[in-house]
């Protein structure tokens, strides 16, 4: 009988515990918006997103025979993951420069083509791995066209 007794006090306890949950608290347990380790939308002016979007494009002109040098000029889209550092996954634009790669100029002080013949501006996807606390960068994934 004693045992019995303990799985009818047991399962008493079980339902006034599990009893006492509403279904709003259910809810937003299940349904939050965040969930660790799933990216996030942030958004794009934030200085992470721009380092980010400037090593891509450090790596594309590093990858490509241009003369010119690219640059980015606009970030539509940017997620971010905590993965061992952060992942930064982002949709942007990147146009030629009047700047060539021989001159090793600062970027942020290179325009943009404006010659009909020499503008090009090519959609990207670039996913980007930081790890701050060893100043380190990757870019794993680089789409442009």
């Amino acid at each position: 009988m004693r045992p019995a007794c303990a799985l009818l006090a047991l399962g008493s306890l079980v339902l006034t515990t599990t009893g006492d949950l509403s279904p709003d608290v259910c809810s937003q347990t299940f349904n939050s918006g965040v969930k660790p380790g799933f990216p996030k939308t942030i958004k794009t002016n934030n200085p992470g997103v721009l380092k980010a979007a400037r090593y891509s494009v450090e790596r594309f002109n590093n990858c490509t025979n241009d003369i010119f040098l690219f640059k980015e000029s606009h970030v539509s889209r940017a997620l971010v993951q905590i993965v061992k550092g952060l992942k930064y996954m982002l949709d942007m634009e990147i146009g030629r420069t009047t700047c060539k790669k021989t001159e090793h100029p600062n970027l942020d002080n290179c325009d943009f083509q404006t010659n009909h013949t020499l503008k090009m501006i090519l959609s990207c996807y670039s996913e980007v791995w930081v790890i701050p606390w060893l100043q380190r960068f990757e870019v794993p994934v680089l789409h442009c066209h």
